[in-house]
């Protein structure tokens, strides 16, 4: 099998999960989507349980590709945070959107379901350790608030308006990720107060 064609059909499939949904992801599709022959995504993903299964699973390496400086202090935590978001609302967008649609996937498949799970699971216990990494006093508990709260915010970058994102405090990543800090852990401890008005 060729390794660098069947990365051009996953990511072909990704470009239409993200474009035309569940329903619109067909072999005949990714197909055209990557310019190959007809049958070919075919021949690589018969079924398509195995073409959703390769979607996620390259999903998941381009999510890991992702950069993200290991954080050694809060600082450096609320930017890691913060190029997260930004990779979702920009060269992420793409991926994010076919994640979003193979969750919906799910729902009604659990071999998917256990898969994107395991994602889950592996990046919520990567998040953790970077709290830890940077020095806060990390629970389950605010570890998974922290988590829960960037996933969040993920459905809002995506499909959210210009009110929306106001709203919701997305228009400004940075001052999203310091704020989340501080809602879940308190506010920083070496940041200066405010001058008095």
């Amino acid at each position: 099998m060729n390794r660098d064609r069947r990365d051009r059909l996953r990511d072909a499939a990704i470009e239409v999960l993200a474009e035309a949904g569940g329903r619109g992801l067909t072999h005949r599709a990714v197909d055209a989507v990557a310019a190959v022959p007809p049958g070919t995504t075919k021949n690589y993903f018969p079924t398509r349980d195995t073409l959703l299964t390769a979607v996620a699973e390259r999903c998941a390496d381009l999510y890991g590709a992702v950069p993200r400086p290991a954080p050694v202090d809060r600082a450096g935590l609320a930017d890691m945070l913060r190029t997260l978001l930004e990779n979702v609302a920009g060269p992420g967008r793409t991926r994010m959107l076919a994640y979003v649609e193979l969750r919906a996937e799910a729902a009604r498949r659990p071999r998917l379901a256990a898969l994107l799970d395991s994602v889950a699971i592996a990046d919520f216990t990567a998040f953790e350790q970077a709290q830890r990494a940077a020095g806060l006093p990390v629970t389950p508990e605010r570890s998974a608030a922290v988590v829960l709260a960037l996933h969040g915010a993920v459905g809002h970058l995506l499909a959210g308006g210009h009110d929306l994102l106001a709203a919701a405090g997305l228009r400004d990543l940075d001052a999203l990720a310091h704020g989340l800090l501080n809602t879940v852990y308190g506010p920083a401890l070496d940041v200066p107060a405010a001058a008095p008005r």
